[in-house]
């Protein structure tokens, strides 16, 4: 019998292949290597995590998706979040967007925010999904002149017990 272990965990050096090959096949405008490597390693205010399945029993590893996020004083910002698009619909970056919120709750965090392309709908009923409500069309935001959603979820709304 397999067994399976999901965990997120801060992103390292050592997972930069993976997340630059979900980063590719997820978003239309990606970032490069460099613009990750400063998430990691030079950003005071970014919290850059990976979502990874481990099979115990074969001692294998792969990172499946990731999200980075910044936080200043008591507000943050999700500049990504990403699954690998074969891995999508399982769950998983739900369960990225839970650890996003509980330790933006446990750092005293009152308001989380993004910015998603209007026309991904997809995304826009993730966000929605997970308590994110629409705030205002930002146009052109985009490199291709696509307006943005700013999408906002208050971090007072959700109740996280962290005595246990």
């Amino acid at each position: 019998m397999e067994y399976l272990n999901v965990t997120v965990r801060p992103a390292t050096e050592n997972d930069l292949p993976a997340v630059l090959e979900i980063e590719n096949l997820t978003f239309v405008s990606p970032w490069k290597e460099k613009d990750f490597r400063y998430e990691l390693t030079e950003n005071p205010v970014s919290n850059f995590w990976v979502i990874e399945l481990e099979i115990k029993s074969q001692g294998l590893k792969s990172v499946l998706g990731f999200c980075d996020y910044w936080q200043t004083f008591d507000s943050a910002t999700i500049c990504k979040i990403a699954v690998h698009p074969e891995m999508q619909r399982h769950d998983l970056g739900s369960a990225m967007m839970d650890e996003i919120i509980n330790d933006c709750a446990a750092k005293q965090v009152l308001t989380l925010t993004l910015e998603v392309r209007v026309s991904n709908s997809k995304a826009i009923a993730f966000y929605k999904k997970h308590g994110f409500r629409e705030i205002v069309i930002k146009p052109h935001y985009y490199d291709n002149g696509e307006d943005a959603l700013y999408m906002l979820l208050e971090i007072g709304n959700y109740a996280v017990d962290f005595s246990n």
